[in-house]
C-alpha cells in the first residue's frame, strides 16, 4: 500500500536495507512519535545526553522535506542501533523481521486536538518551498473554532489513504497494527496513557523487548530526560524540525496530557464519537484505546 500527502510518500521505504536490530516508530501524528523516538535514544545510547539533536539520530524518513538519498546516507552512515522515524501504517512500509515496531496509540480526540494546535505552527509556506509544492491560488480560509472543527473531523469519511490523519485514518493505522502483533512478536504496541502513567515501567519493558540492558544505577536519570517538562526544556534539540518548519519549537510540546479532546465535546457528541468509531475498528481495540 503506498500512503501519500502533500509532505510525505511512503514509496521512499522502497528498498531500504535494512539492519538486524533496526527499530522503525510508526505512529500517527501527535500521538507520541518524539516522544518515543526519545525513549529509544535514552535506552540505545544509555545517556540522558544523546549526542545528537533527535530529528539527526532518528530521521522521518517518509517526509519529503529531506531528499530521500540524503536521509538514507544518513542513516547508513550510523553505527550505532538505528530508530526511524514514520507515519506511514505498517501496511505502507516493508516488514522485515531483523527490525522491531513500535506503535504508539493516543486517544483519538486528544491525538485530534493537539493537531488542531500544531497546525497553528507550521509555516506552510516553508514547507510549500521546501516539497516544491504549487504556488496557493488564494489565502487559505479561516479555520473554524476547535470544537467545531473537531466535531467536523469526527464525522469525516474519506479514505484511510488519502487523510492518514483523519478518524478513519487513526483506525485503519491502529486496527492494522493490532491485528499484527498477534502473528508477529516484532510488533509492539504502546499505549500514550501508560506512558504518563508508569514511565518507568514502560521504558523498563521496551528496554526488555529490544533486548537493552540498562544498569540499574542509570534508569532514575534516563527517565527523568523522557519526562514532558524536560523534553519541553529542550525543545530545540528534540523537536522535529530540522530544517525549520515550525514556528517555535517549544510550542511543539503543548500540553503532553490526555483528556483535552472529551474536555471539549458534550456528552452527546462523546456518543457520536463512539458510534462512528465503533465502525471503524474492532471491539477489544477500542476498550484497550478508550479505556482511561
Amino acid at each position: 500500500m503506498r500512503y501519500t500527502s502533500s509532505e510525505e510518500d511512503s514509496a521512499r521505504w522502497d528498498g531500504f536495507p535494512f539492519r538486524r536490530g533496526d527499530i522503525v516508530i510508526s505512529t500517527r501524528s501527535k500521538s507520541g512519535t518524539t516522544w518515543m523516538q526519545m525513549i529509544c535514544a535514552l535506552l540505545v545510547f544509555r545517556t540522558p545526553e544523546p549526542p545528537r539533536p533527535l530529528s539527526e539520530t532518528s530521521p522521518w524518513l517518509d517526509h519529503l522535506v529531506v531528499p530521500r538519498d540524503e536521509v538514507y546516507a544518513r542513516l547508513e552512515a550510523q553505527r550505532h542501533r538505528r530508530f526511524i522515524k514514520t507515519h506511514t501504517p505498517l501496511d505502507g512500509i516493508p516488514i522485515d523481521e531483523r527490525a522491531t515496531y513500535i506503535v504508539v496509540a493516543r486517544h483519538p480526540l486528544d491525538m485530534a486536538v493537539s493537531l488542531y494546535h500544531q497546525s497553528d505552527n507550521l509555516d506552510r509556506e516553508r514547507i510549500r518551498v521546501l516539497t516544491n509544492g504549487p504556488e496557493p491560488s488564494a489565502p487559505p480560509r479561516p479555520r473554524p473554532p476547535l470544537r467545531e472543527w473537531l466535531l467536523s473531523w469526527v464525522e469525516q469519511d474519506v479514505s484511510p489513504m488519502e487523510e492518514m490523519d483523519s478518524l478513519p485514518g487513526v483506525m485503519w493505522h491502529l486496527s492494522d497494527a493490532w491485528a499484527r502483533r498477534l502473528r508477529r512478536p516484532n510488533v509492539l504496541l504502546v499505549h500514550y496513557d501508560d506512558l504518563l502513567g508508569d514511565l518507568d515501567g514502560q521504558m523498563r519493558g521496551l528496554a526488555r523487548s529490544l533486548g537493552i540492558e540498562v544498569p540499574p544505577e542509570d534508569w532514575p536519570a534516563l527517565v527523568r530526560a523522557a519526562t514532558f517538562a524536560s523534553m519541553r526544556s529542550r525543545a530545540a534539540e528534540l523537536a522535529p524540525d530540522p530544517v525549520g518548519i515550525l514556528k517555535d519549537t517549544a510550542a511543539f510540546f503543548r500540553r503532553g496530557t490526555s483528556g483535552a479532546g472529551r474536555e471539549t465535546l458534550t456528552g452527546d457528541e462523546l456518543r457520536r464519537y463512539h458510534e462512528r468509531a465503533a465502525r471503524l475498528a474492532p471491539p477489544d481495540l477500542l476498550e484497550w484505546l478508550h479505556r482511561s
